[in-house]
């Protein structure tokens, strides 16, 4: 039945989410149609019908449909603050935004106004928060009032146990009866006792007679890491009736990774990973990375050619540079770049060591007398980067992200330090847009890609290049 309930839930709010997005296709054009050739009369031309646009409903309702679905928009968020969700939505919009951009542009629509798109994005948005918040708002009342709750049992008389009581204790609209705890072992005290405030039901040996009694819709297990073995036969009681089981995973208080189940041809997998793991919002990256790369490539090829034409008449020595560097997770390729230093220049190396200007494993000489005149116009403007491009294209990078380090500086990398190689590479990041080679230590640079890696979502990215524009034209921190 409570399975049923959440089905009919989750298909309630799907309606309602494609409604949402839906009117914010009918708000965009009646906004772009007839609100803004007001204040831009001579800029703004007449738009085809509404009719015409309604071209757009089956595409927007399978890429939303996929992305909220992927994303997990409809699994229960009793317990995640509408925070967390509106996050959702943004990146959920954002992702379907610009898969609907390349579509549009792909397919040659021309019909479609360009400032269309931004605002059904803006509209989208605000109509997806809006609907959430009215739905949190009367659930929160439904609940607070004694309606649509969940009983739950806690088992274990542990530190963990109470924690999770006073968290249910203390959110009355996530909609959680705490009916009392079970003990692991039987102790002196009868049921009917409490135990840090908490009525005990029993202990696990009354767990078949507290099923079948009570009324429990969950079993939240808040043992010891010792006690985890003895509890099979709960797992299997409470599979057999029905009941859902979780288990707080706090064994490792001080990782910080992010905790998710998996599977392997039916073996459940704990994962602890430090790194993003949001399938839609990684294609999305990718798609994005393919769809850039490709277009910057094909506009930058011609300049390109002259480049190159006119690094081999001002020095000796091949147009491009190749070098191989560590991708993700340490794997390596070949790294390429318009040369910008004299010829058997990393033969030279030891000879110009006193210059470093950095701590650490990098080096970084603003007057390196291996870089030749053109050279160092070149890295002044970053155009020296763009044959990795094809890096991009074909998966060893991506358009943001840390950038790629040579082996021998790895080699010397401190242990917290070689989480940075976790995301794949990218030609921008967080710590080209904040001084680059400006940056006092080698450390900073450091935290500056594993805080990237961190709080890693699409709209990171899209700042990131927005603010690498004026950082290459500006040439602040080049080396």
């Amino acid at each position: 039945m409570l399975k049923q309930q959440a089905r009919a839930v989750a298909a309630s709010l799907y309606a309602a989410d494609l409604a949402s997005t839906l009117g914010a296709l009918a708000a965009a054009y009646l906004v772009r149609s007839e609100l803004l050739p007001r204040f831009f009369p001579e800029r703004l031309t007449a738009l085809y019908p509404f009719t015409v646009y309604l071209v757009l409903v089956g595409p927007i309702v399978v890429i939303w449909t996929g992305l909220l679905f992927l994303s997990g928009a409809y699994r229960s968020r009793r317990t995640s603050g509408l925070k967390d969700e509106t996050l959702l939505i943004a990146k959920i919009v954002l992702g379907g935004t610009v898969v609907l951009t390349i579509l549009v542009y792909g397919l040659r629509l021309d019909f479609i106004s360009r400032p269309f798109l931004p605002l059904f994005a803006i509209f989208n948005t605000l109509f997806l928060i809006v609907e959430r918040l009215a739905v949190r708002i009367v659930a929160r009342k439904v609940r607070m009032r004694g309606y649509n709750y969940r009983t739950v049992v806690l088992v274990g008389d542990t530190p963990r146990a109470r924690s999770m009581a006073r968290l249910i204790h203390d959110h009355p609209w996530w909609g959680l009866r705490l009916l009392g705890l079970v003990r692991e072992r039987p102790a002196s005290s009868e049921a009917g006792t409490t135990a840090g405030g908490l009525p005990v039901l029993g202990s696990l040996e009354d767990f078949p007679t507290i099923l079948t009694s009570l009324p429990v819709d969950e079993v939240i297990l808040a043992v010891d890491r010792g006690d985890i073995e003895t509890l099979e036969d709960i797992f299997l009681l409470c599979e057999e009736m029905g009941v859902k089981t979780r288990l707080i995973l706090d064994f490792f208080p001080h990782v910080f990774a992010k905790v998710e189940l998996e599977e392997f041809d039916g073996t459940p997998l704990l994962t602890f990973s430090t790194t993003p793991t949001e399938t839609g919002g990684l294609i999305a990256k990718r798609v994005l990375d393919v769809v850039l790369a490709a277009t910057l490539g094909f506009v930058a090829l011609p300049f390109a050619a002259l480049v190159a034409a006119l690094i081999k008449v001002s020095s000796h020595g091949p147009v491009l540079f190749r070098q191989v560097r560590c991708g993700l997770n340490g794997r390596p390729f070949t790294f390429y770049k318009l040369r910008t230093m004299v010829e058997g220049a990393e033969g030279l190396l030891p000879e110009v060591a006193h210059l470093n200007e950095h701590e650490g494993p990098v080096f970084k000489a603003a007057h390196d007398p291996r870089v030749t005149a053109f050279g160092r116009f070149l890295r002044r403007f970053s155009l020296d980067e763009i044959p990795q491009l094809w890096n991009v294209l074909k998966g060893e990078m991506s358009l943001v992200g840390p950038r790629p380090p040579l082996p021998e500086e790895v080699a010397r990398y401190e242990k917290w330090q070689r989480r940075r190689l976790s995301m794949k590479p990218g030609l921008t990041g967080l710590w080209q847009v904040s001084g680059r080679s400006d940056l006092p230590s080698f450390d900073q640079w450091m935290e500056l890609d594993l805080a990237y890696i961190d709080n890693w979502s699409l709209t990171l990215d899209f700042k990131i290049l927005l603010r690498t524009i004026p950082t290459v034209l500006s040439g602040k921190g080049a080396r």
